[in-house]
């Protein structure tokens, strides 16, 4: 029985091996791609950057986003103002609704890839402009989700719209 199996897996790899191989249209265009970028690479080369900036803001901005103690304040834009108006404190800048807590894909089979769904089951989308903010209830003091996007405001507690400039100042001194 082994004996059959493996003779038929020689087979195929041979039959396998001896077909052309043709390539597709896009992988034509991939391989002239890859040309055409080496022969760039090659003639203009990489920048030489020596102070690695944005490097060293970016590797700031991780380590202030990591402090828990961070507080930060919430605001919307009037789309009919033209004005911000504070919504209210919160713990950090907020997390998008697309981040993902594991791998969004799995591995099924050698380089097939699958959507995996987070441990809650769902299965995020993969861009979004909403926003995940950790608001500060003004009535208890606790941390709470609010769930934000771009016309529309969710939250556990009730969110009290401040109008004007001068009221805003007033409500961030609180």
């Amino acid at each position: 029985m082994k004996k059959t199996v493996l003779l038929g897996m020689v087979i195929a790899l041979l039959l396998l091996v001896g077909c052309e191989y043709e390539q597709s249209a896009e992988q034509k265009q991939e391989k002239a791609t890859d040309d055409i970028l080496t022969e760039i690479n090659n003639e203009v080369g990489m920048p030489n950057l020596v102070n690695f900036q944005q490097k060293k803001l970016m590797k700031m901005i991780y380590e202030l986003c990591d402090k828990e103690d961070l507080i930060c304040y919430a605001y919307i834009k009037s789309d009919y103002q033209g004005k911000l108006m504070f919504i209210g404190k919160c713990i950090g800048f907020g997390i998008p609704v697309s981040a993902q807590y594991t791998n969004p894909m799995k591995h099924i089979y050698g380089d097939v890839l699958l959507p995996q769904a987070d441990p809650n089951g769902l299965y995020m989308p993969t861009s979004s402009l909403a926003t995940w903010l950790m608001m500060i209830d003004p009535k208890t003091k606790e941390a709470r989700p609010v769930y934000i996007e771009p016309e529309i405001v969710v939250s556990p507690f009730a969110l009290h719209l401040i109008k004007s400039n001068e009221k805003n100042k007033e409500k961030e001194g609180e």
